[in-house]
């Protein structure tokens, strides 16, 4: 199980040119179970199912400025620069075909009067929920990130049959953060969090693995476990 942010498909530090496509065809080259994104432009999203043969539910959470075709010719103008203004933010999660997956909705975790942030949820072979989240970036007051990953929480929790894993996944803004029940948490923002069941410990790309042709893609590392219940 795999999460990465894209950062909207640009690279570090940021350029003109986009590289989501190599970037989504890059995590998923090696067949991960389950690949959860976060920072995806939204006219990105019917696409994924034929950049990756994967099955794709996603969450946006700030609709593109304009349609989808015009929203994603202008960000491409200069993809640095305009990024969310105008082809809006969307979280994915993206399953192999061999796993059965079944949507179980979304939620906004984020105050009113903020950017809207979401959790998604869905859950894989009838016998493991896993919710997608991207928290608020606000390093000024880390109890709003915090906020945030505990509704999400309870959200995934709600859809969870008794004794049911659960994972969280995403980016969470804040680093080492305690789940009570979860294992722990990385260093950095990115984390995969897991409650009953065993898991491997978290993995985080090297810089090296997320450099294509010279380019380092997203200003996130992937990070990624194994889990026992997705053999």
């Amino acid at each position: 199980m795999r999460s990465w942010n894209v950062f909207h498909g640009n690279a570090d530090p940021p350029r003109r040119h986009g590289y989501l496509r190599e970037m989504v065809e890059l995590a998923t080259q090696d067949d991960p179970d389950v690949l959860c994104l976060q920072e995806l432009p939204v006219w990105a999203l019917p696409r994924l199912g034929a950049w990756t043969g994967m099955q794709v539910e996603s969450a946006v959470a700030r609709p593109p400025l304009w349609p989808g075709h015009v929203s994603a010719w202008v960000t491409r103008l200069n993809q640095g620069f305009f990024r969310s203004a105008i082809a809006g933010q969307a979280n994915a999660v993206l399953v192999r075909r061999v796993h059965a997956i079944e949507d179980l909705g979304k939620e906004t975790i984020s105050e009113r009067g903020r950017e809207r942030r979401v959790v998604q949820a869905v859950r894989i072979d009838g016998r493991i929920v896993v919710a997608n989240l991207h928290a608020t970036n606000d390093f000024r007051d880390p109890d709003v990130p915090r906020t945030e990953v505990e509704r999400a929480r309870r959200f995934a929790e709600r859809h969870a049959r008794p004794e049911e894993p659960v994972v969280l996944a995403g980016d969470f803004n804040v680093p080492l953060i305690e789940v009570d029940g979860y294992s722990p948490a990385a260093e950095g923002v990115d984390h995969v969090l897991v409650r009953d069941t065993p898991t491997t410990a978290l993995r985080v790309w090297p810089t090296e693995r997320r450099r294509v042709n010279g380019v380092v893609l997203s200003d996130h590392a992937p990070v990624e476990i194994w889990l026992a219940e997705l053999p």
